[in-house]
Parts: C-alpha cells; structure tokens; sequence
C-alpha cells in the first residue's frame, strides 16, 4: 500500500498532460481501480495497494480483473526500495504465476534507501526471481519518483509493451 504508485504514475507520464494523476499524502488511499487513457495508444490501470490498507473487496476486484483481461499487456509489481519484499509480495507473485499473467519488479523510493540496504534488496529480489518466477520479466527497474532516476526506462519499457517503441536491430 506504501509503495508510491500514484507517485510513479504521475511520474511516469509527467509528459503527458492528458493523464492527471492525483496523489494523496495517505498511504493506501487507493481503493478502487483507477483507468488512465494515455492518448489513442494505451490505457493503464491503477490498482489499490495489498498491503495492510488494502480494500476488503481486493482479492475479487484484483482477481476478476487479471483474469479476463485478454488484452492485459504487462502487470508492474511495485516493491518499496526501503523495505524489500514482504510476505504480500510473495502472495501477488503466487497469483501472477498462476493466472500465467506477464509482469515486472519495480524497486520504488530507492532515494530513501542506503546503498547498501538497496543492493541487499536487489539482490534479494534477483535470487527470488531466478528460483520462484518464470513470467517476471528479467530486469529489476530502480525508481525514484522524486528524484525520477529510472523513470524514463520505465517510461521506454511501457512504450515498447504496448507496441508504441520498437526495438531497433543494430546492424
């Protein structure tokens, strides 16, 4: 719930003026999914957060939702840089793998974190997902949203997924 997301997304489209994206100074005040129409080209999908603020009705919203969405091109699971995964984190990868759904690890607010609390962090996370997942996609992405260092990698990896970036061959 305290992972930053709004605070990304903002971030993350910071140029594209048609997606307001409010933040709030209270964690997990999220409740409900919140739909943000990038242009003609994609829409994104802002989730409430599973943590200890997390609505009554997520499991089913959640659930119903990454099931039936056929055209669902990437999930991103946001895990706090500070703190590292959590039992929570480790339940929401179980569903992802389940359901077969595609995503990626983000480390947020890695400007609160020391740099060896976040490369213990990272490394944490690279070693649970070389043993427990097989559709996270490999790259960790290091974000912070007020620094926005990582931001506009992530900003290329969500163009390339939703096929607004192709890739180009070096010759």
């Amino acid at each position: 719930s305290n992972v930053g997301k709004s605070s990304l997304i903002r971030a993350l489209f910071s140029l594209s003026p048609e997606v307001e994206v409010r933040v709030s100074k209270t964690p997990g005040h999220t409740k409900k999914m919140n739909f943000f129409k990038v242009g003609k080209y994609f829409t994104l999908v802002d989730m409430p957060g599973y943590g200890y603020r997390a609505p009554q009705d997520f499991v089913e919203m959640v659930e119903a939702y990454l099931q039936e969405r056929c055209n669902l091109k990437r999930t991103f699971l946001l895990v706090d840089g500070v703190v590292g995964l959590q039992k929570t984190d480790h339940i929401a990868v179980e569903m992802l793998e389940e359901f077969g759904i595609p995503y990626a690890m983000v480390l947020t607010k890695i400007d609160r974190a020391s740099r060896g609390l976040l490369l213990k962090n990272v490394l944490k996370i690279q070693d649970f997902v070389k043993e427990k997942a097989q559709g996270c996609f490999p790259q960790l992405f290091l974000v912070s949203s007020l620094e926005f260092s990582g931001v506009h990698l992530l900003r290329c990896f969500v163009a390339h997924v939703t096929g607004n970036l192709p890739t180009v061959e070096a010759s």
